[in-house]
């Protein structure tokens, strides 16, 4: 008897589990979970609740389902629910069912349906269907089923086009939170912040399958069963020599392998809840959004050496350098790939498939130090469509490019004789030397000039103060960036772009292999407002913020293009004028150069009361962060 008390109350205790599993994504997808027979705007009964409409009671008696959501005010959504993963048919048969009575009325269409399998130990398993020329159909996303329930977007376009979309609209406060719960989920299961990163990699991978990982099965072996996806998966993209780096292991004490694994089955949960397979195939950059937001907010970020260059940015850099098939792009110092990624993006966007495949074989190279950040930018660029077979570890120093027989380039040890540069466009963000004995920055950025043709565009971010610097700093500025190449424009960043990382940044263009005229003009830019604002120790974006990059694309690439540009001269925001090399410390920023009037005394005031609050909250983050 006490062995059917206990059935009973786990099956009562699972569905417990489920009812909050499903209000609670119900919820973060944007639907409100109000019951609608007492709230105007409620969007979701629960069980008992939906007999409240007449119609609805009618046909199904006293029968209900766990959920039914209003899609409007004459569609209808049914979710029912199971406790075992091996139930998610019967519950979307179920589910179906609910809904083929509820269609014999005149009023009502239950044209979704899903179908809900798992508790809160083991996860939860969904398919969603949609009615579509008399039967239900699973909604497909980019040639996969999606694995999450559906937000309103959703529902919305697959009323509009039917079960068969192709790319999931973007919520990038959702992706936001989903990587935090991921990141508390690893913490809580005693993995380091350090090994976040390559957890994701491997799980990310592991989730390319046709199949999902057995989370029913003890922790080894669902661990082997992860790497073992994961290592299949880079051996079809041709890089396995990589599974090494991001292969996840048990933890060496026992009683933290039931916290491992029940992190790795939560994350899963909610990579699939991101419809992590349908974006893997997504023209658009959907599972690149979460990974860089993971990559950059998870804990471990900085002890692995990642300083995200922000996306807004790279995106902004390769229009203004428009960036086309035949060039030849470098990052010596790409990280976890986000220039390259940008830059593909912009290339599938812009060719045919045909292009797109030859420009991400031959055009598009990286090089980066530390290997397992290589492994996770092979990772970012897999699920971009390839683009990864030229991003290689290793010391960029000792890597060059030459020109290929096929109009792109390729790796030598050193280039021979009169062999040409294939490099066209150099897109970098070095790492800043913020020790003495850390490699200075110039240094990488005169290493990319190297590899590339003369008339080549170069970009870069830098450490403010490497455009102000005496010492060391001036004699680059002088005897190298202007004597053998043009200065063609210089963007000062806002103050907190790589916020919580508090590092002034400044942008610069240059033109490889012409020494800079002292007639000649140069862009300068002051952009100190990125369309970004601070919230809680992030910066994310807002509508009301002003934005100086989005008004600016058009002639910056123009100026670049031909400096004979005509550029509106607007006080202490831009400019176009030359170098005063009258000043012996040739310090070439847009601070320097911009028309400005000297600041009012509440200007003062309010920026040291900004610098003072910036400061603390700085202090206070890093303080959590430390706990």
């Amino acid at each position: 008897m006490k062995k059917k008390t206990d059935r009973v109350l786990q099956a009562k205790s699972s569905e417990v589990d489920a009812y909050l599993f499903i209000k609670d994504e119900l919820r973060s997808l944007g639907w409100n979970t109000r019951n609608p027979a007492r709230n105007a705007s409620g969007q979701v009964y629960t069980q008992n609740e939906c007999l409240a409409h007449p119609e609805i009671k009618t046909f199904l008696n006293l029968e209900r389902p766990e959920n039914i959501v209003k899609v409007t005010d004459s569609i209808l959504w049914i979710i029912e629910a199971k406790r075992y993963h091996k139930q998610l048919d019967q519950a979307l048969e179920e589910a179906e069912d609910y809904a083929e009575k509820i269609n014999q009325g005149q009023n009502l269409r239950a044209l979704f349906i899903s179908g809900v399998a798992g508790n809160q130990h083991d996860g939860y398993l969904i398919k969603t269907c949609f009615l579509h020329r008399n039967g239900f159909k699973p909604i497909t996303s980019n040639g996969k089923e999606i694995s999450s329930l559906v937000s309103p977007e959703i529902c919305k376009t697959v009323l509009h086009t039917g079960p068969t979309i192709k790319d999931i609209p973007i919520d990038e406060a959702l992706f936001l939170s989903k990587a935090e719960k991921i990141n508390q989920y690893l913490h809580l299961g005693a993995i380091n912040k350090n090994q976040r990163a390559r957890v994701m990699a491997a799980l990310l991978l592991a989730l390319a399958q046709d199949s999902q990982p057995d989370v029913d099965s003890p922790p080894s072996i669902l661990i082997e069963d992860i790497n073992s996806r994961a290592r299949d998966t880079l051996r079809k993209q041709g890089k396995p020599e990589f599974h090494k780096y991001i292969e996840i292991a048990l933890p060496p004490t026992q009683d933290n392998h039931v916290k491992f694994k029940k992190a790795l089955i939560h994350t899963i949960q909610e990579l699939n809840n991101l419809n992590i397979r349908s974006a893997m195939n997504s023209g658009t950059d959907v599972l690149g959004k979460f990974y860089e937001v993971f990559l950059k907010y998870g804990n471990g970020a900085k002890e692995i050496g990642i300083v995200l260059t922000p996306r807004h940015i790279t995106q902004f850099v390769v229009k203004v350098m428009n960036i086309n098939d035949r060039d030849v792009v470098y990052d010596p110092t790409c990280g976890t790939g986000g220039f390259l990624v940008a830059a593909f993006d912009h290339i599938k966007q812009t060719c045919s498939e045909k292009v797109v495949q030859h420009f991400k074989t031959n055009n598009l190279f990286g090089v980066e130090q530390e290997a397992e950040v290589v492994s996770l930018a092979l990772v970012n660029m897999i699920f971009r469509g390839d683009g990864k077979s030229n991003i290689i570890e290793g010391n960029c120093f000792r890597k060059h490019l030459a020109r290929a027989a096929n109009g792109g380039a390729m790796y030598v040890t050193e280039r021979i004789g009169g062999q040409e540069s294939g490099v066209t466009k150099v897109l970098m963000n070095p790492p800043f030397a913020l020790k003495a004995s850390d490699e200075k920055e110039y240094r990488f950025i005169d290493h990319a000039l190297h590899q590339m043709q003369d008339g080549g565009i170069l970009f870069s971010v830098l450490p403010y103060s490497a455009m102000v610097k005496p010492g060391e700093y001036l004699e680059w500025r002088v005897h190298s960036l202007l004597r053998n190449n043009t200065l063609l424009c210089v963007i000062t960043f806002p103050e907190d772009l790589f916020y919580p990382v508090g590092v002034h940044t400044i942008g610069i263009f240059v033109k490889k292999g012409i020494s800079h005229r002292q007639e000649q003009k140069i862009l300068w830019i002051r952009a100190l407002n990125d369309g970004l604002l601070k919230s809680k120790g992030k910066r994310l974006p807002n509508f009301k913020a002003k934005n100086d990059l989005l008004g600016i694309e058009d002639f910056v690439r123009s100026f670049l293009i031909n400096q004979s540009t005509t550029v509106e001269n607007k006080e202490r925001f831009q400019k176009a004028c030359p170098i005063d090399f009258d000043d012996s410390l040739l310090e070439l920023v847009p601070e320097n150069y911009l028309d400005q009037s000297p600041p009012s005394e509440d200007e003062i005031r309010d920026g040291i009361e900004q610098v003072i609050r910036e400061a603390i909250a700085f202090l206070i983050l890093e303080r959590k962060e430390n706990e």
